[in-house]
């Protein structure tokens, strides 16, 4: 589940016009809240269900930018409140050595891998590789992980796709392990540790345990998911979860049942699950302005939705049916898949667009983060669609006050 923070060619888009954009952007959000449309939550249970606590403040890299230059920004980032910066890794330079780099550029601001995919590491090299960041970052590390995808698993990593859920709980039980300076024992379904003879290895290997003495012996884990089942595994047995393409008012219709369940069976020394979403931001009364950051959500909703996946084994898509949009999802996939990815964008549904991100004046931001804080989001990972790192900042740190109510 990577993510782009950008826009992608805009080229031959249908444009919706600016009183669209702004209509979408502010009355059509307000008139649904109150209709309690099925499915929905309505603004009086928004307001009785939201808590005191602040929204923590994150934000993506783009691994299509320039990584040096946006590393070379961080420090103003940070200095305006942003409080976790992610680093995506889909089949782009890997995330580790762009982590460790931000470790030292950085003092305050948590450091998540967004997202390292189970199969291109063993369970094992996850554990290190995340002891190793949260020893150089100062415990300040949020390891990350996710399935990815067929596609990318085993077209660019030659590796078979097969059990996500499964292999996603052993990874968990041997990242802790490992954590807590135990031998490396271990008899999964997936993963042997050691990998005896009669496993078929040498007979040669030995329980170990890691040498180094860890900062934490529970780093924070967090499993990307959108599917039922690894939605609640990531209630039951990790610190956060984070789906995408996240329509707060459809939290419950898209993830209720799953996280109830893991939450009944979840370990009682974990603390209170934490969701982490991402959303394009774009702090702005200016109608062109509104349709520049909406472009750039319906261009990456259009890339998920139509083109991570074939037909039938498309996350994405299946998500969009569950939120209710299942004529949307079915043409824009088969005009992605057609090679049509400009109406593709322009078929994203334009009430979808405004539920998944942060566009619009200050005060319509401020619901909008209210919304996410009432379907239990902890942290946001805002992507900025302004143009220069300048207002890029001021909107980062607009987003702070914000957020912290």
């Amino acid at each position: 589940m990577d993510t782009i923070c950008g826009a992608n060619d805009r080229s031959g888009v249908s444009a919706i016009s600016a009183d669209d954009t702004t209509a979408v952007a502010g009355a059509l959000w307000r008139a649904n809240a109150r209709a309690g449309l099925s499915g929905r939550r309505t603004a009086v249970e928004e307001s009785e269900s939201m808590t005191a606590s602040a929204i923590k403040l994150g934000m993506p890299i783009n691994y299509a930018g320039d990584f040096r230059e946006t590393i070379d920004n961080l420090v103003d980032f940070e200095a305006a409140g942003v409080a976790r910066i992610a680093v995506p890794e889909a089949y782009s330079f890997d995330a580790v050595s762009q982590l460790g780099y931000i470790a030292a550029r950085t003092e305050k601001m948590e450091l998540q891998s967004g997202i390292l995919p189970m199969y291109s590491r063993t369970p094992s090299n996850l554990a290190m590789t995340a002891a190793g960041l949260d020893f150089i970052s100062g415990g300040r590390f949020v390891l990350g992980i996710g399935a990815s995808g067929p596609q990318v698993i085993e077209g660019f990593h030659g590796v078979k796709y097969d059990y996500p859920v499964g292999r996603a709980r052993e990874n968990a039980d041997i990242c802790r392990l490992i954590w807590r300076r135990e031998k490396t024992e271990y008899r999964g379904k997936h993963y042997t540790l050691p990998f005896t003879k009669e496993d078929g290895g040498t007979g040669l290997g030995k329980p170990l345990k890691i040498i180094n003495h860890p900062v934490r012996e529970r780093i924070p884990m967090l499993l990307a998911a959108i599917g039922p089942k690894n939605t609640e595994l990531a209630a039951e047995m990790f610190e956060e979860f984070q789906p995408f393409l996240f329509h707060p008012e459809y939290v419950d219709v898209a993830f209720g049942e799953p996280l109830a369940a893991g939450k009944a069976k979840r370990d009682p020394s974990l603390p209170e699950l934490g969701i982490v979403v991402q959303a394009t931001a774009r702090v702005t009364e200016d109608p062109e302005q509104i349709e520049n950051a909406s472009q750039m959500v319906r261009h990456q909703a259009a890339l998920y939705i139509g083109g991570m996946g074939a037909r039938g084994k498309n996350f994405y898509n299946q998500l969009t049916v569950r939120y209710g949009y299942a004529d949307a999802a079915k043409e824009i996939q088969d005009l992605y898949l057609d090679g049509k990815k400009a109406e593709a964008a322009a078929a994203v549904p334009a009430e979808l667009v405004a539920a998944m991100s942060l566009i619009g004046p200050r005060s319509l931001v401020a619901e909008r983060a209210e919304a996410f804080r009432a379907a239990g989001v902890t942290c946001i990972l805002a992507a900025p669609a302004a143009p220069t790192h300048k207002e890029r900042v001021q909107e980062m740190g607009q987003l702070a006050e914000i957020f912290a109510g």
